[in-house]
């Protein structure tokens, strides 16, 4: 089974890291769903939840606003504020 490489970063610190089979973002133009495989991409994200769909269940952040990269089944998120909820790297 694909899974996805994904990194949370805040400005100050990398808030998680590890594998996901679905993350779920809000961008300028809605809700956005990236599984493996995803193509290419390079979104602006608003305030409100990062979803990280893992093996051990959903995890849970919200972050103020930033953008997120999809590149190889490599997503990484950075914001300027993270509030890590039930990230605990």
């Amino acid at each position: 089974m694909s899974v996805l490489e994904v990194q949370l970063v805040a400005a100050d610190r990398l808030v998680f890291q590890g594998e996901a089979t679905l993350v779920r973002a809000r961008t300028l133009s809605g809700e956005l769903g990236i599984m493996p495989g995803h193509q290419p991409l390079l979104g602006v994200l608003v305030e409100g939840e990062v979803k990280i769909n893992g093996t051990d269940g959903v995890r849970t952040a919200r972050i103020d606003s930033g953008f997120l990269s999809v590149d190889h089944d490599r997503v990484t998120i950075v914001a300027e504020e993270v509030d890590a909820g039930d990230l605990a790297s």
